[in-house]
């Protein structure tokens, strides 16, 4: 089959042909259709620091997926083959603390799709039967491709109740951007949305964000009153993970304000904790999807109404992946996605 594939310890990836991998009991195999690029897949490409470290190569990397199931391994009773499907990308063990809780996303030993094992940059992936999650039919693949970063947009922006709130979203990458239209969907009032790059900002004002502003030349503070805001936001989603955005954040918050904080920082941040402290400001931290919580709230959604299709802006087949590469890496588009089919 043709796959991306990491094939040592190094930058780069190469599109070669590799072994069709075969279900194992409890398994599936899908034919991939569409995959998005995520950070983390840059990361791997341009192997830096933290892939230096988490990957073992030989690997096939991807984990944002959509396709349809072909061959069932032993044991399968819940798929069925010809099913537009898409992958939960944590593996979890199942016998842990948390998992034997129903906490799954809290699982101490995850292995992850795309990471620990060969993902979805490929004709064919396998993944276990309980990762997998069916789509209605008529669903468009691309949408169903990129369910993996819109399960942590719903996440962070589900953290807290926010119908009727002020919510600050802070870094309009893909998943912020999806997560100002969740903010949306679900009642909101003012929705503001910070970032330094004019396109994305663009693209959030074509969402329907209430004001998206370049923090390069705007402070929040004036966001908030041309609004009219008085006392502050009461939900903050932090989705950059830039270092001078959550104490920015922090200083625009309510008393008893409400952060949930996807963005992972590249370096340590200074935080005043005193005003966290005497605001009684809530900080917590969101890493991937609920199991499978999340994924029901969000088909939900999608079923009523929620439409983020506008989030992907480029496409591109499998054999132009470094091309499509280079868009993502620029930062100044929404989600790319590569056609397999």
């Amino acid at each position: 089959m043709k796959a991306l594939f990491k094939d040592k310890a190094g930058p780069g990836l190469i599109l070669a042909e590799r072994p069709e991998p075969t279900p194992g009991r409890g398994e599936v195999k899908i034919r991939v259709a569409r995959t998005g690029i995520c950070g983390t897949d840059l990361h791997i490409e341009s192997w830096d620091a933290w892939a230096a470290s988490a990957i073992n190569a030989p690997l096939i990397p991807g984990h944002e997926f959509s396709g349809h199931v072909v061959e069932l391994g032993e044991g399968v009773s819940s798929v069925k083959v010809g099913a537009l499907v898409s992958g939960e990308g944590h593996v979890v063990c199942g016998h842990c603390r948390n998992c034997r809780a129903g906490r799954r996303h809290l699982c101490k030993f995850t292995s992850s799709i795309g990471v620990n094992r060969d993902g979805a940059f490929a004709e064919f992936v396998v993944i276990p039967e309980q990762n997998v999650w069916a789509h209605p039919t008529d669903i468009d693949p691309e949408l169903a491709a990129i369910f993996d970063p819109l399960g942590n947009a719903v996440h962070t922006a589900l953290s807290f109740p926010m119908v009727g709130e002020d919510v600050l979203i802070t870094g309009a990458g893909p998943i912020g951007l999806m997560a100002a239209k969740v903010a949306r969907h679900i009642g909101a009032r003012h929705i503001v949305m910070t970032d330094v790059n004019e396109e994305r900002l663009q693209l959030a004002r074509d969402m329907g964000v209430s004001l998206a502003i370049n923090v390069a030349t705007t402070r929040i503070a004036d966001a908030q009153a041309e609004l009219g805001m008085v006392e502050g936001f009461d939900i903050g989603l932090e989705m950059s993970g830039h270092p001078t955005a959550l104490p920015e954040m922090i200083s625009n918050m309510n008393q008893g304000g409400r952060i949930a904080m996807l963005g992972l920082p590249a370096e340590p941040i200074g935080i005043d904790w005193a005003t966290v402290v005497t605001h009684m400001i809530t900080i917590k931290g969101i890493y991937g999807r609920e199991m499978f919580e999340t994924w029901y709230a969000m088909n939900a959604m999608v079923n009523t109404g929620l439409d983020v299709s506008a989030v992907v802006t480029d496409r591109f087949p499998a054999e132009q992946w470094e091309e499509a590469f280079a868009t993502a890496r620029r930062g100044t588009s929404g989600k790319v996605i590569i056609d397999w089919s």
